[in-house]
This record gives structure tokens, C-alpha cells and sequence, in this order.
């Protein structure tokens, strides 16, 4: 039997029906990335400079590597749920429950382990999107969904809402899937929603006007032309990926279109949420925050977070913790910013 067919059958046994494989090449996208790049559109994040010719060359990465397996998995419900903090603050969907990093790469390792049976001379390494890969480009070519106009991948049976993890193989395949057929046409819903216009062109984001990057990457507070702009949003955005028409035919049009609107929550239990967040020691945000992905942001990332949302939402019975962020130095002008939205 071939390897894709080997593969198929797997991932039938597997019950993983989003998959696709690809050879290890020149991304596509490579050069468009580069000008993104230059443009000064990656915000500040050095790394995606800094990583840019392994991403060019994914023999750097894995020197034996031939060919990749591309998975996806679905977080419209999050696989992994666990973690229930904090309820009441509007959080990226993906953010709803444990870091996927761990899992999913988990489950990569066991797919890695079967096909290691079945191939003991070959090499299978599993990554997330944690490493120097440029992933969509890669799951482009591997046929998992074409680059919609919000730069994210479509898939018109799976929509937008899921990871990509890859496994790459010493494997040579010997055919790959074709690319998938752009089915965007001419809606621009993800441009005209996005609140701060961060979809500047389609397929062209720049994350210097991005809610998701602003309360998630950023080690500073958004300038508050933004702020303003970032509503109830605590952590991450999903607003160019919920007004899709792909997602509202997935997920059904009611349930993606109360995802776009403002998160209707308890007030006692968001200010109190918001309260903990602002009193508690950066030890015990960590702590509270350690297995979801929210501890990226950092403690202090969380306690600006919370700022931005009071002052957005003109939560008063929050003035005296936000009086009390006044006097931490790198919080200071943010919360001088909160107080004049409460006034």
C-alpha cells in the first residue's frame, strides 16, 4: 500500500476527518510573508522576523524531513474545557479551556507512534504551532482550507474554528491533495467587522491595529485610539472568524452571530471577576491562569486587560482598584485612562 493510502486509513481508524499532507517545499506565501514583514505589519514580534528563514526552509527544522501530515482539530466547542476562569470575561474561543499546545501535541505524538509502527525507519517529529513553520501555508497546500480574507484557513465543511498541528515525516510523498478553490467570492464581512480596521486589504492584517495581538502578544497598552475600539474583549478576537458565512453554515447562523455581539454576563460576577484580578498578587494570577492559554498574556498583560474592559464598559464600582493600578508605574498612564472613562 502506498503512504496516503496508509494515511487515509489511519486517520478513518482515528476518527480524524480534517487532514491533508503536503511536501516540505518553499512556502508559497513565502515572499507575501516577507513583505508583510517589511512592512512592519508583525507589530514588534521579532520572532516572526527572527524565524523567517526556517520558515523558508523546513529542512532547517528537521533535516530529514520530506513531506508533513496536517491535522486539524475543532475548538467551536473546546476540545479540552476544563478550565472555567474567567467565566464572565469575553474570551477568545479557543482561550475557553486548557493550552491546546499540550494536548493536541499529545495526540500528534500517538498518530506519530502508530505511524512509527508502521514505518520503524522513518522519522515522525509532531509540532504545534509553536514552531518556525508557516502552518496555513503549509495546510493550504495539504488541501485543509484555502487563506480567507481574514488570513485565517476556511474549510467549507469545518469552517475556520480549529488548530493545525503537523507531523513531519522522512517519508517522500508520492502525490498530494490539490489546493483547495478560494470560496470567498466577493463577501468582505471579516473586513467591514473588524473594530479597529486591523483587515487593512484582503488577506492582509496588520496586527499593529489588532485586538487579538494588543491583548494577548503586547507587553504595552493599546494607544487609546484602539482602547476604545477594543470593547468588552478581554482576551483575543474572534469577530472576523464569527461573522463568516462558512462558520454561520457550520455552526449555525444564531450561535456564531451571539458570539459577534457583546458577551451578555452576571454584572456582580464580572466585577468581581474583574476585582480579583486587579487585587491579586502577579504569584496568584499565575497560578489561577497557569494551564490556559490566558498566561501568555503575562499577570500584568491580564491586569491592563481588565483596565481597557472597565473603561470600556464604565464599570464605577471598580474605581478603587483602578486607583490602586495608578500606582503600579507600568500600569499608570493606562489607569489615569480608565478613571477619565469613569468620570
Amino acid at each position: 500500500m502506498s503512504f496516503v493510502s496508509i494515511i487515509e486509513g489511519l486517520m478513518r481508524e482515528l476518527g480524524i476527518e480534517q487532514f491533508g499532507w503536503a511536501r516540505l517545499e518553499k512556502p508559497l506565501s513565502m515572499d507575501i510573508y516577507r513583505q508583510w514583514l517589511a512592512a512592519g505589519h508583525h507589530a514588534g514580534m521579532e520572532y516572526l522576523r527572527d524565524h523567517a528563514d526556517m520558515k523558508e526552509n523546513p529542512q532547517e527544522l528537521a533535516p530529514r524531513a520530506r513531506s508533513a501530515l496536517v491535522i486539524a482539530k475543532s475548538y467551536a466547542q473546546h476540545p479540552y474545557p476544563k478550565v472555567q476562569f474567567p467565566k464572565s470575561l469575553r474570551t477568545a474561543l479557543y482561550a475557553q479551556g486548557e493550552d491546546y499546545h499540550f494536548h493536541f501535541k499529545r495526540e500528534l505524538e500517538a498518530v506519530a507512534e502508530r505511524l512509527k509502527a508502521l514505518f520503524p525507519e522513518e522519522e515522525f517529529l509532531c509540532f504545534t504551532d509553536s514552531a518556525p513553520i508557516l502552518e496555513r501555508d503549509l495546510a493550504y497546500r495539504a488541501g485543509v482550507g484555502w487563506f480567507g480574507k481574514n488570513t485565517c484557513l476556511i474549510h467549507p465543511e469545518h469552517g475556520s474554528l480549529f488548530f493545525i498541528g503537523q507531523i513531519l515525516t522522512s517519508i517522500k510523498s508520492e502525490s498530494t491533495p490539490e489546493p483547495m478553490v478560494d470560496h470567498c467570492g466577493t463577501c468582505d464581512r471579516c473586513i467591514r467587522a473588524c473594530p479597529t480596521g486591523a483587515i487593512e486589504e484582503p488577506r492582509k492584517l496588520n496586527a499593529n491595529k489588532c485586538i487579538s495581538f494588543w491583548t494577548i502578544e503586547a507587553r504595552e497598552a493599546a494607544p487609546p485610539e484602539l482602547r476604545v475600539k477594543t470593547g468588552d474583549w478581554f482576551f483575543g478576537c474572534d469577530i472576523c472568524q464569527t461573522v463568516c458565512p462558512w462558520n454561520e453554515k457550520v455552526f449555525g447562523r444564531s450561535e456564531m452571530q451571539q458570539l459577534v455581539r457583546e458577551k451578555v454576563s452576571d454584572p456582580n460576577e464580572l466585577v468581581e471577576d474583574l476585582r480579583w484580578i486587579l487585587r491579586a498578587s502577579h504569584n496568584e494570577i499565575s497560578r489561577k491562569c497557569k494551564p490556559s492559554p490566558l498566561s501568555r498574556a503575562r499577570p500584568l498583560g491580564l491586569k491592563r486587560n481588565a483596565l481597557v474592559v472597565i473603561g470600556n464598559k464604565r464599570l464605577h464600582d471598580l474605581r478603587p482598584e483602578v486607583e490602586q493600578a495608578s500606582a503600579e508605574p507600568r500600569l499608570m498612564e493606562l489607569a489615569q485612562w480608565t478613571l477619565s472613562q469613569l468620570t
